[in-house]
């Protein structure tokens, strides 16, 4: 796989998990204003309570380096000074930046390293905003605020940002509440992608439970939660194919097909043979309703042409000018990225094991 590092225009976001550092994952950063006295624990999380795991050694200067066994599963740690916390995710073996200014750390600091990392700070920061007129309790019902975070989630409702956003409570409240029809669709999207893509996470049965047991028991579809789902699909991405014409990811996905999303870059060693898998799936299940939106991050144009012009699906070009929002928004870290949308316009996977894609658009159409 060609990792994001490479592409120069988007160097920030490449994943930084070392060559022989073993399984593990990694802190380094600086934590400022410290008291000769203050403490800094790492803590875990089982659905919803916290314990410590280890204290962090904060060099004189401020810096610390940290490393811990990968779990396996993708999980969301924080730092505790004190009663401040500061939240952050982890993946599998990658290097998380952090640096932070105490006491505040909660409110006074920033990550980087990973596009979760991005994601999470993002999210945090979203939350900050909204509060800091004093009205805690008018977060829960910020109907722009929802719909900011719901797209967030369905981008890729199985990671591991997407569990912080839906766990999350603002003054006592859960910032997604399962009692609100809305809202509950959301946890439910989490849910179903949990239990396909990481059937052996620990998360996933609290999730099932969570959603079947709020579930209304009629089982009727409600208009307004359609209408809901409607507007809070995943991301769009605008961009023109090798013609000039601009295509949405949204729109195509809002056509009732079964549409593959694909995160590449050509000019990648592996991309040709890539691309040969892709058309075989793609001629095996066009006819059935299969489309596929391929956007392509290549910094030579021309090159990205030549390839394109050959290609019989949708393929754009995010250039250098078009920044990494796309990126960030579907929390991809290294090419090639496969996701998958269904026929109601939902992502409902995010392929990792490219073997296995032909049988995951198969049971989509």
């Amino acid at each position: 796989m060609k990792t994001i590092g490479k592409l120069l225009f988007i160097s920030s976001l490449a994943l930084t998990a070392s060559c022989g550092s073993g399984n593990k994952w990694h802190l380094e950063g600086r934590i400022d204003g410290l008291g000769e006295n203050d403490l800094v624990v790492l803590e875990g999380n089982n659905q919803g309570y916290w314990y410590p795991m280890d204290t962090i050694e904060i060099k004189g200067n401020g810096s610390f380096s940290y490393s811990r066994d990968a779990q396996g599963y993708p999980d969301i740690y924080r730092l505790r000074i004190g009663e401040k916390s500061l939240y952050f995710p982890i993946d599998s073996i990658e290097t998380l930046k952090i640096t932070a200014q105490a006491p505040d750390i909660d409110t006074n600091h920033s990550l980087s390293g990973t596009p979760q990392a991005a994601n999470l700070e993002h999210v945090d920061s979203l939350l900050r905003a909204e509060t800091a007129s004093g009205n805690v309790q008018s977060v829960t019902s910020n109907a722009d605020l929802k719909r900011e975070l719901g797209k967030m989630i369905l981008a890729d409702p199985a990671g591991i940002v997407p569990y912080y956003i839906i766990s999350k409570r603002v003054g006592g409240q859960p910032l997604f509440n399962p009692a609100v029809k809305e809202d509950l669709r959301i946890i439910g999207a989490v849910a179903n992608a949990f239990n396909e893509q990481r059937p052996s996470d620990p998360r996933t049965t609290y999730l099932r439970n969570l959603f079947i047991s709020n579930r209304p028991k009629s089982g009727k579809v409600n208009e307004e939660n359609v209408a809901y789902a409607n507007e809070v699909r995943a991301f769009d991405i605008n961009l023109f194919d090798n013609e000039g014409k601009k295509h949405s990811l949204l729109d195509l996905t809002s056509k009732g097909n079964v549409v593959i999303l694909n995160f590449t870059a050509y000019t990648a060693e592996d991309s040709p043979a890539f691309n040969v898998m892709l058309n075989n799936v793609y001629q095996k299940y066009h006819q059935q309703g299969l489309e596929i939106f391929q956007v392509a991050f290549d910094s030579d144009e021309y090159a990205w042409k030549q390839t394109a012009k050959n290609l019989p699906w949708i393929t754009v070009l995010n250039g250098a000018a078009d920044g990494d929002k796309a990126l960030r928004d579907y929390n991809v870290g290294s090419l090639p990225a496969v996701f998958i949308f269904d026929r109601n316009g939902d992502v409902v996977e995010r392929v990792t094991d490219m073997s296995t894609l032909d049988s995951s658009v198969a049971r989509r159409l």
